[in-house]
Order: structure tokens, then sequence, then C-alpha cells
């Protein structure tokens, strides 16, 4: 199948590594020019020099908080004065921290108010009158399976989380007539950095190894193993891609078969 993601420009949230690297990856292997941000500059400078040595695609490295508007801004701007389009834009930021409803206070609500949810209303603000312009666009966002299934010990994540997933569908009816899409992507386990750590820390705790944490993990999910990043990254530069081009206001699992909800 051809996306006809050639020559598009794909901005990509949080890529200097995990579910974010993988995707801006697989956009730039199918011909996307991709720009590319993360907090830590110099993490996301080593992303895009891996990624033009790995597809000889134009790569844009941007620094930016993604819980700040200002900095979204800057970053939108560069990406339309480096490459002079916005064709796609991956939303993914930080979850909030885990815990109960008694572990926080206003300020842990509105730090997550503003990494979660407001950090999707800013990106999405900052891209929308250049799509609507050029006559379309995509935009996805990295969710949780949070907003299937809540998950006790991460409430903040579980509020933020769903707002974001209400948000893309109020969009997607609001701006089909202009060919702007609005999705969502929902990953199950996949194979990053950041859950061997989890893995690690839960294995300490349990006092076993980490891969005998990972094997106690990998037995509750139905397909039996993590999912790769690759696999992930494929299911949503497909949903950026024009080859999705009737996809709007939905929501993909990426998990292996584990959510059991049926909606």
């Amino acid at each position: 199948m051809d996306l006809d993601l050639k020559n598009k420009v794909i901005m990509v949230a949080a890529a200097s590594k995990g579910m974010g690297r993988a995707i801006a990856l697989q956009c730039a292997y199918e011909g996307a020019k991709v720009s590319i941000a993360s907090r830590t500059q110099e993490d996301i400078s080593e992303t895009a020099d891996f990624i033009r040595k790995e597809t000889g695609a134009e790569v844009l490295a941007n620094y930016f908080d993604a819980s700040n508007g200002d900095s979204i801004n800057a970053w939108t701007q560069n990406t339309l004065d480096e490459f002079g389009r916005i064709d796609g834009l991956l939303v993914n930021a930080g979850g909030p921290p885990p815990g109960f409803f008694e572990d926080f206070d206003d300020r842990h609500w509105q730090e997550a108010f503003d990494l979660t949810l407001m950090s999707a209303v800013r990106m999405v603000r900052a891209v929308l009158p250049t799509m609507k312009q050029q006559g379309g666009g995509s935009i996805l966002t990295i969710t949780s399976s949070s907003v299937k299934e809540p998950i006790d010990v991460l409430l903040l994540s579980n509020v933020m989380r769903s707002g974001v997933t209400s948000l893309m569908k109020s969009l997607s009816q609001q701006y089909a007539a202009d060919n702007v899409r609005f999705n969502n992507i929902i990953p199950g386990l996949i194979d990053t950095d950041r859950l061997t750590a989890l893995d690690s820390n839960a294995a300490e705790k349990l006092g076993v190894t980490r891969e005998e944490r990972r094997a106690q993990v990998e037995a509750t999910i139905p397909a039996k193993r993590y999912g790769r990043p690759e696999e992930f990254a494929n299911a949503a530069t497909f949903l950026l891609s024009d080859a999705a081009s009737y996809i709007t206001g939905a929501s993909l699992q990426v998990d292996g078969g584990k959510i059991k909800t049926v909606w």
C-alpha cells in the first residue's frame, strides 16, 4: 500500500525516544519530511541525525516544552519556516505521575491538565489554521489504555487522557468538511525503554528478575508478547497518512488484544 507520504511534512512531539521516535522514523521511511521535538535538545538532535542516516529524509530537530504554549507555537513556526506546510501532527507528551485521589492537591491537577490535556489543545490550535488553509491534514494523539479501562494507580492520566479523546472526537465532527482528520491511537504494552524501566522497578519490589517479571506480564496479553515499537509506528503512520483519508474520530488500540472492553 502506498501511504502517499512522500514529501509530506509531519510534526512529531516527544520524538527523542520510545513510540514518538519510532513513528518519526517510520514516517521518514515512507518519504515524509519530519519535524521532531523534545524537551532535551541533545537527545532530539541525536534522533534527527539517526533518522537522516537511516532514511535520507529531511529532518528538523526542535526543543519544546509540551506544557508551554509559546514553546509549541515556536516549534510550529520553525516547521513552517523550514518546510512551508504541515500535513500531519502527532500529539504526544509524557504522562502525569501515578497515584490515587488522596495523593494529589490542586497543583498536581493543574500540572497534569497543562501537560496532557492543554498540550493537545495548544498543539492542535497551533497547526489547525495552516491545515485548513492548505486543504487538509491529519492530527493523531497517543493516548492510553486507561481511556478504555481506567487504571487504578493512574488517576490523573485516566481523567486527562479521556479529555483528550473527547477533544479529538469533538474536533473530528467540526472539521471533517475542512478535510482535517482527528484520531487517537492507544498503545498496549510496547517494548520501549520506559516499559523496561517499569519492569525493572516492579521486579525489584517483587523480588524477582526483570525477565521473570516480563514473563508474568506477557502471560496476561492474548498475543503473549510485548508489542514492538515499529508495529505501533506502522499503525500510527497509516492514520497520519492519506491512506486513512476516510478515518476520523476513531480510537485505534494497538495492544495484542489486551484491552477487554468492547467499545
